[in-house]
């Protein structure tokens, strides 16, 4: 490998020749080799939406030739291509203001101009009117919302249409409902199964109504808060561009101080994403409990077997993708922990903490999107009921002796239950015997399509 020599405020540094980075890119690179997990892409982007932005600010305030604004937003756009990203080797575990990865950014813009004829410092031109206090956190925002209103919101979207059709389909299928794990009165599997789509349609509700507190963007409040070298109207114009390069409808955060140290938006917001993690469990639960035997468990719900279930057992399938899906959602409540905790830290002007924050929320939006998109393709779409399982637990169920209540009494239909239990008699057979109804009178007060 061959380096070059370039320099910075602190002496020369050796840096590989291929790579666009500069001198504090390669310090971090070095100083940080902290665990494997890399600044996601998707703050990267988002710096470079930033820079970007600037270099057009900055142009029309007088501040940039247009040599470097041409020079620079040509780079900028190269990089949102995807053609770069190699060139972002950062770890998360770095300063926890994210100034490494800004100067990061700031240097392969700056080379990508110098290798394209125009002569950019990634200070002076590139972080113009900017500082990483207030250009990491706009960054943070800008991936956060963009995730969740591109990727997340519409896999919930599919998955409400999925389990819709599921209900449409089964809408007159009948079994015994469940409580405490114990036999309850009757519904409809299209019954039970609106409970899960009524969740996940909660859940995005959240999610979209937490989510617009990521549209405020603290972009000019520079290195405190005071906007300290960037104009009264850096802001807005920062606000604007960036608006309508995403196509995405970003808002300027009114107090800077609030938006460096703080990141309860991003705390309010993943707590909403907890949520969606939570009912993903049940549901996921649920569906795996419903088709577990199929000789010793439920059975009540047939799966796709996807895979082989076992290195010892042949002919065994397992509800994987339940399995899957659940150990997304206890990551995520484990991140849930780790941002609330780190979004704690706001000391003074700034919270230094950014970097762990961002690329926790930015996994649990990704692992829950993929978790769902993969539960969604390859266990929702061809999950059916087992009718005749289902309407042999409806039949055999002691619960039904609810529908008796009100016309022998609580106690009297407590005594049949139990009677019936005892002698491994049908909830019919025991109140004949009692004597508490007649056969006539039983199948017009005891009818499970009547109970829903």
């Amino acid at each position: 490998m061959t380096f070059r020599i370039e320099k910075d405020s602190l002496g020369e540094v050796e840096i590989p020749s291929e790579a666009l980075w500069g001198p504090q890119t390669e310090r971090s690179r070095h100083n940080f080799q902290i665990g494997d997990k890399l600044m996601p892409i998707d703050v990267i982007y988002g710096m470079v939406e930033i820079k970007r932005a600037a270099a057009l600010v900055n142009y029309k305030e007088g501040k940039l030739p247009v040599d470097k604004k041409d020079a620079i937003v040509a780079a900028c756009d190269m990089l949102l291509s995807g053609e770069f990203d190699g060139e972002f080797p950062l770890r998360v575990y770095q300063t926890g203001s994210g100034t490494q990865t800004n100067m990061n950014v700031n240097e392969v813009i700056a080379r990508l101009c110098v290798l394209n004829g125009v002569t950019v410092h990634p200070n002076d031109d590139v972080n113009m009117s900017q500082s990483s206090n207030d250009t990491f956190p706009t960054a943070m925002h800008i991936a956060s919302y963009k995730k969740i209103t591109e990727s997340l919101i519409p896999e919930m979207t599919q998955w409400v249409s999925q389990l819709a059709l599921i209900e449409s389909k089964y809408h007159d299928v009948f079994k015994i409902g469940r409580t405490h794990l114990q036999d309850a009165t009757p519904l409809t599997f299209a019954q039970e199964v609106s409970g899960w789509r009524v969740m996940i349609e909660k859940s995005q509700q959240f999610i979209h109504e937490s989510s617009q507190s990521l549209r405020y963007l603290t972009i000019g409040g520079t290195a405190v808060g005071t906007g300290l070298n960037a104009s009264k109207t850096f802001d807005t114009a920062m606000v604007t561009e960036i608006s309508e390069n995403t196509g995405l409808p970003f808002l300027v955060e009114a107090n800077k101080f609030y938006g460096l140290t703080s990141h309860s938006a991003i705390s309010f917001t993943h707590g909403a994403l907890r949520a969606l993690a939570g009912d993903l469990m049940k549901i996921a639960n649920d569906i795996r409990w419903l088709a577990s035997g199929p000789r010793a468990g439920f059975n009540e719900i047939t799966i796709p077997s996807n895979e082989p279930g076992s290195s010892i057992m042949p002919g065994k399938v397992n509800p994987t993708q339940a399995e899957a899906l659940t150990m997304v959602s206890c990551q995520v409540m484990g991140n849930d922990t780790t941002i609330q905790v780190a979004s704690s830290q706001g000391n003074f002007e700034l919270n230094v903490f950014k970097p762990v924050i961002i690329s926790n929320f930015l996994e649990s939006i990704s692992l829950i999107e993929a978790g769902m998109v993969s539960f969604r393709e390859k266990c929702l779409d061809g999950l059916y009921p087992n009718e005749d399982i289902m309407e042999k637990g409806l039949n055999d169920s002691l619960m039904l002796v609810t529908a008796l209540s009100p016309h022998i009494g609580y106690e009297k239909s407590a005594e049949v239950a139990k009677y019936a239990f005892n002698n491994n008699q049908t909830l019919k057979e025991a109140v004949l015997e009692l004597g508490y109804a007649t056969s006539g009178n039983f199948d017009l007060w005891v009818s499970p399509k009547d109970m829903i």
